[in-house]
């Protein structure tokens, strides 16, 4: 089993791999001198032919969701099973997240802080929740529960999926012909898609443009979703009133990137859903066992699909 993060990262999640699975073998991968005794790359980003070393491998697992970072290997087997890491902490600190930041544009809190800090009082006026529509882009197992979470808040909330979805409490549209209808009316809109070549840059001008004017954006899945020009121009323009950004492009947000400064941009060092050692390291044992003695998993992702 090999891990492929930043090696202090890495000491920790041996650790406790090799608590929770104790009749295992588990290194990192710059410990693993038998590539062909290893059955389990456990990877987050691994670097191009890390995986390929191993002929052996009965699966991946993905250290988050998503796979679009497995499946970003030029050299991967692409027959290899992959294993997604989700669970209930997980789906409860993306739901978190998300309520958190719709609330926070809801009420316009950047304005406030703003007014705050000039020492201005300036109550400003919002509808109440059910006057606004919230819409979520991507309906799998974090975007179904956030957009559940959102209108048990009472907003009027509506969902977007590449295949047709029921969700209690939620509008669901499903197909590139249902987008636009999605968007139309959509003020504060929740990425929450799965990286493919069909959703990379889903975030653009053109989308921005079907939004209506002062609307504001939440992104929390990934970085490539976003042109980020796209959306400095939406902002300068006033089409786009707000962002809240969690992913990124570049990973960390260099230091001397625009989005750090912007007065209507709130950056999050992607925490939205983030795993810790803790939580995922339990995930993926119970994975593991599972898959070793049945050859399948719940979590099993679909390379093809891409998710």
């Amino acid at each position: 089993m090999i891990y492929t993060p930043s090696e202090p990262i890495v000491a920790s999640w041996v650790e406790r791999m090799r608590k929770l699975l104790p009749d295992w073998s588990i290194n990192p991968l710059t410990e693993e001198d038998d590539p062909e005794s290893v059955r389990y790359a456990v990877v987050w980003r691994p670097r191009t032919g890390d995986i390929a070393r191993f002929p052996n491998l009965k699966a991946v697992v993905s250290i988050g969701a998503g796979i679009d970072h497995v499946l970003a290997d030029a050299e991967l087997p692409r027959k290899l099973p992959i294993i997604r890491t989700v669970g209930a902490d997980l789906t409860q600190f993306m739901r978190e997240y998300v309520a958190l930041h719709v609330l926070r544009h809801h009420r316009n809190r950047p304005y406030q802080a703003a007014a705050q800090a000039r020492a201005e009082w300036d109550a400003v006026e919002v509808p109440p929740a059910p006057q606004r529509r919230v819409g979520v882009m991507g309906l799998g197992n974090l975007g179904s529960f956030a957009a559940q979470t959102l209108a048990g808040l009472g907003f009027r909330t509506v969902g977007w999926a590449r295949r047709p979805r029921d969700i209690e409490g939620v509008t669901c549209y499903s197909g590139s012909e249902n987008f636009d209808a999605f968007l139309e009316g959509t003020e504060i809109l929740v990425n929450l898609l799965p990286l493919t070549d069909e959703t990379k840059n889903v975030l653009n001008a053109e989308t921005f443009g079907k939004l209506p004017k002062g609307a504001c954006i939440i992104n929390a899945a990934r970085g490539p979703h976003l042109v980020e020009e796209d959306l400095l121009a939406a902002l300068d323009s006033g089409q786009i009133a707000q962002a809240t950004l969690d992913v990124f492009n570049v990973e960390p947000l260099p230091p001397e990137h625009p989005f750090w400064k912007h007065p209507a941009i709130t950056v999050t060092p992607h925490i939205a859903s983030r795993i810790d050692a803790g939580t995922g390291s339990r995930i993926i044992a119970a994975n593991l066992d599972t898959f070793e003695k049945t050859g399948t998993v719940e979590d099993l992702a679909d390379a093809v699909r891409g998710y």
